[in-house]
């Protein structure tokens, strides 16, 4: 018994219960992990809605090519002139996110061939055409930005929200419900995702401890996410003590993937008491889009660990 809390990442997202449905079979593809057969259930918490007007199609979730990943970042989702309209010091942060994921400069508008990627970054690496790499980057900005500014936004005419606030919310009742069954209780976030898990095991409200914390593909390494956190976040004492306290944290990070890319390691940035405890873990993940979250969740090293934390 127990349950998993899973969080998803940038770009739209089908809709809330395909999605969960989806992470689940790709746990189980290919002699995975059965949550089923174990017993234990699983919620997703769903904020694309948030950001999107309408749910994107089944297929964008498995990224399995070019055109399925492209339906996941809309152009209009990657242009930037939303940021002519936001303080000096907003789009300063941007600009430098922007460089620490391989783009030399962040330029407002539609143009899909503006934003020049820096060589040897780890964005100039990814094997996918380039213009589809400034698209997926400029959507992480743009969600990153939005999450982290509390910006207010309406994916749809007359339904406007303030975006961390609403995303933190549901957070924090996912995480609820979660631990009112028996067994472990387990988060698995994703991208931004892993973000939004931190954010929330750090805060104020009164939610429950979790048993053990996944985060995959995570931009927590990154300086400027990392100056966005709420405190009490230190470098020495960033451990989310209240929530977590001794259970286990893992970190799993592609090299080739752009949103953690060269700073995908974290323990070091989130030590308990000056001791690093996050762990680590390096996986090779296979074609072109390595952020894939189903490509994560068929890596041995998040089976076995996941399955250790559920016992």
């Amino acid at each position: 018994m127990g349950h998993v809390t899973f969080i998803h990442g940038i770009g739209n997202k089908p809709p809330p219960d395909e999605l969960l449905e989806q992470w689940r079979v790709a746990l189980l593809d290919d002699d995975g992990v059965d949550l089923d057969a174990m017993g234990v259930t699983s919620s997703m918490i769903y904020w694309a809605d948030l950001l999107y007007p309408e749910p994107a199609p089944a297929a964008a979730a498995t990224e399995a090519n070019v055109l399925e990943l492209e339906q996941s970042v809309d152009s209009a989702d990657a242009d930037l002139s939303w940021l002519r309209d936001v303080p000096a010091g907003e789009r300063a942060f941007v600009e430098r996110l922007g460089q620490e994921v391989g783009l030399a400069t962040v330029t407002p508008g539609p143009s899909e061939l503006a934003d020049p990627i820096v060589p040897t970054s780890a964005l100039e690496a990814v094997p996918l055409p380039p213009w589809l790499k400034r698209r997926l980057m400029r959507v992480f900005l743009r969600d990153v930005h939005h999450y982290l500014y509390d910006a207010e936004f309406a994916p749809r005419p007359g339904d406007s929200h303030r975006i961390r606030r609403e995303v933190r919310s549901r957070t924090r009742d996912a995480l609820r419900a979660g631990a009112e069954g028996p067994g472990p209780h387990v988060v698995v976030s994703h991208s931004l995702g892993t973000v939004i898990a931190y954010d929330v095991l750090t805060d104020d409200h009164d939610i429950p401890a979790v048993d053990a914390l996944f985060t995959v593909g995570s931009p927590l390494g990154l300086d400027e996410v990392q100056g966005g956190l709420t405190p009490p976040w230190t470098r020495d004492d960033g451990w989310p003590e209240r929530r977590l306290t001794d259970g286990r944290w893992v970190n799993l990070g592609d090299p080739l993937d752009p949103v953690c890319g060269l700073d995908r390691r974290i323990a070091n940035d989130f030590r308990r008491r000056g001791t690093p405890r996050v762990s680590d873990v390096g996986v090779l993940n296979t074609g072109s889009w390595r952020h894939s979250i189903g490509k994560y969740l068929g890596q041995p090293a998040l089976r076995m660990t996941l399955l250790d934390a559920l016992r």
